[in-house]
């Protein structure tokens, strides 16, 4: 019965030096944004981009614990983004960090409008506040970004306000006074009043703004950073927007989700088949085999093999092949001619038409 007790004794220390592990080790951070511990710092980046477009409260307002879903996964981004956070959590959990104090305790929503910006609108103010101008900026990337993705790093070369010596008027506003000119009258007039605030002075300063693009962003799609446009002394900064431009690809064309191309084969190929090989925009080959006749402006299509699609990167448009047939330039004998006669027995064949329209 000791012997039983004792052992009972012993289970009870150990599910409690668990339990207390469990505690101290805090929130699994790996688990939140759903990558493995040997996840690099991009596939962190892009896991959490993707989960904070889901899991922002103002696309989930229907849940309660839509706030602090976002705030463990900001608090996940935050650590694991971040190499030495990371290292000192690998070995004794979030509670070290806070410990140490580096867990940061402010805006849950800061690192991703900073760091990443933010695709739509989010809640309205509730009050109205003077903001600062918005800086639009054409940002300029390959089809095969567009297709593979790709984190792209801009230098920001920002005016911050800093504290200055003196006041100075703020928040001038117009208001109502009364004025009395004599017995019994009185004049109402607008005046405007200000508030004395601590002065501030702008300095440039250099950030490093790293832009992830999307797989299947289209051009003219839009990316905000919110709070990185023109300062404004009483109010908020405004916001920064880069706007998607695809340059132009010398093999491939863009139609929504759809690739097009175009291949140039011989008029031998064109006649007895051939096998050609096109480079997609991944480095992967893609095969096109024909057996029968190819004639000019023919078009194949490869399925699924186009654009992914921007909100559901598993679907992918078409690759459409147009073919040229390239003609032999050399001058055929008559003892040719009389082959290729014997060969194609097509006769001779004289058509005018109009061929811009059908009737």
């Amino acid at each position: 019965m000791a012997t039983v007790s004792a052992w009972c004794l012993s289970g009870l220390k150990l599910l409690s030096l668990f339990c207390l592990c469990s505690v101290l080790a805090g929130r699994d951070f790996y688990s939140i944004l759903g990558v493995s511990k040997s996840a690099n710092t991009n596939q962190i980046k892009k896991a959490y981009r993707t989960l904070a477009k889901e899991l922002h409260p103002d696309k989930n307002k229907d849940d309660p614990d839509a706030s602090q879903k976002f705030q463990d996964l900001s608090a996940a981004y935050e650590v694991l983004s971040d190499s030495e956070k990371r290292r000192t959590y690998d070995q004794c959990g979030e509670e070290c960090l806070k410990k140490d104090g580096m867990m940061d305790s402010g805006n849950p929503f800061a690192s991703f409008f900073g760091d990443f910006g933010f695709f739509g609108g989010g809640g309205g103010n509730q009050h109205e506040t003077p903001k600062g101008a918005t800086i639009t900026m054409d940002l300029y990337v390959t089809l095969e970004e567009l297709y593979n993705g790709n984190f792209v790093e801009v230098t920001r070369n920002k005016p911050v306000m800093k504290p200055a010596h003196g006041t100075r008027k703020c928040n001038c506003r117009q208001e109502m006074v009364t004025r009395q000119l004599g017995p019994g009258r009185l004049q109402m007039m607008q005046q405007t009043v200000c508030d004395e605030c601590p002065n501030v002075k702008l300095v440039n300063e250099e950030r490093l703004l790293e832009i992830e693009i999307e797989q299947g962003m289209v051009d003219g799609q839009e990316i905000k950073f919110v709070a990185e446009g023109e300062p404004h002394l009483d109010g908020d900064p405004g916001d920064l927007v880069f706007k998607v431009k695809a340059v132009p690809h010398p093999t491939f064309e863009r139609h929504g989700d759809d690739l097009h191309t175009n291949v140039t084969v011989s008029l031998q190929d064109a006649l007895v088949g051939f096998t050609a090989d096109v480079r997609h925009l991944d480095g992967r080959v893609v095969q096109v085999a024909r057996d029968k006749i190819t004639w000019p402006g023919a078009r194949i299509r490869k399925k699924g093999e186009g654009m992914p699609n921007y909100d559901n990167n598993n679907l992918h448009g078409n690759l459409y092949i147009t073919f040229d047939v390239e003609f032999p330039k050399a001058e055929l004998s008559d003892e040719e001619k009389e082959a290729i006669k014997k060969i194609l027995k097509q006769g001779s064949t004289k058509k005018v038409y109009n061929g811009l329209h059908t009737f």
